[in-house]
């Protein structure tokens, strides 16, 4: 099987064994973003093509493929949902080379009846949870993060949070910016000092503006400005999103959820970061419960 993971940004693609081992992968910056409407199935065909001439008849996708920017809009499941629901929620997507099914997103609701949307982290929930029963939290640090509760191995509730594109608006777009010399941020003293300040009276918008006069006021040097700004942004992130003494799964890339694992252990709760390719066992796993024909 081929199993692709389809995003706003990157397209990443694997080909499978068929008891879900990897057998080869790869990737590009052709994300739903980067393709017109029209150019889906060619775009497939280009980047998987020889694996389709080499016998590979199916292919199981997951993503911002499915929204309504992407190639076919695929309707959202209410939580609770759980591995067999969205393997028997999924559709078929016309392709002349191979059978094709894309896998839907999920939709909930937060504490005040707000919509809450995600695509394609509910396929790398099952991936590393696949039918183990379990519950527990996952955490998907990144431009929106996704806090994922679980019960009973289903999706039971989810939140986002748009932490990662804050940071980003504020270094890149913002007066405080100017005094946020470093565009990467590391644990570290500045780090904890914001997870620090994040339990502080004030709140957020009070908090912000004090990336600004630290550094004026030389009470912070400039370099340090972003690990600081990163450890405050996270700090109120994690705060919200989990309660003290929890365990939190972390999937992402390494030195994201390396900030997001002290961050969550100074705030008191315990981390786990998962092992890769999340998206690619999810869609073995889901794959395996289809009827192809």
């Amino acid at each position: 099987m081929i199993a692709v993971d389809w995003g706003t940004s990157n397209f990443r693609a694997f080909r499978l064994a068929p008891g879900g081992a990897i057998r080869e992968r790869r990737s590009s910056p052709r994300g739903v973003l980067h393709v017109e409407k029209a150019r889906f199935e060619s775009v497939l065909s280009e980047a998987v093509g020889d694996w389709i001439d080499d016998g590979e008849t199916q292919i199981l996708l997951c993503g911002m493929v499915g929204s309504r920017q992407g190639w076919v809009e695929a309707p959202y499941l209410c939580c609770p949902v759980g591995i067999d629901d969205l393997a028997h929620a999924t559709i078929c997507v016309p392709f002349s080379k191979a059978h094709v099914r894309l896998i839907p997103g999920v939709s909930g609701l937060d504490e005040n009846g707000v919509p809450e949307v995600m695509r394609g982290e509910e396929t790398e929930t099952m991936g590393i949870l696949d039918s183990s029963g379990a519950d527990g939290l996952v955490c998907f640090p990144g431009s929106h993060c996704k806090w994922i509760y679980l019960k009973g191995a289903k999706i039971s509730s989810f939140r986002s949070y748009v932490t990662g594109e804050l940071f980003a608006a504020v270094r890149k777009s913002t007066i405080l910016g100017r005094t946020v010399a470093s565009s990467d941020a590391t644990i570290g003293e500045a780090f904890e000092r914001g997870l620090v300040r994040s339990a502080e009276s004030g709140g957020l918008l009070h908090h912000l503006f004090g990336v600004r006069t630290l550094a004026l006021t030389r009470g912070m040097n400039e370099e340090a400005s972003a690990s600081y700004l990163s450890g405050l942004l996270i700090g109120h992130e994690i705060r919200h999103a989990m309660s003290p003494g929890a365990m939190v799964r972390l999937v992402g890339v390494k030195p994201l959820c390396s900030l997001y694992a002290r961050a969550i252990e100074f705030c008191g709760g315990f981390a786990r970061v998962e092992r890769g390719f999340a998206a690619a066992h999810g869609l073995a796993a889901i794959g395996a419960r289809l009827k192809w024909t």
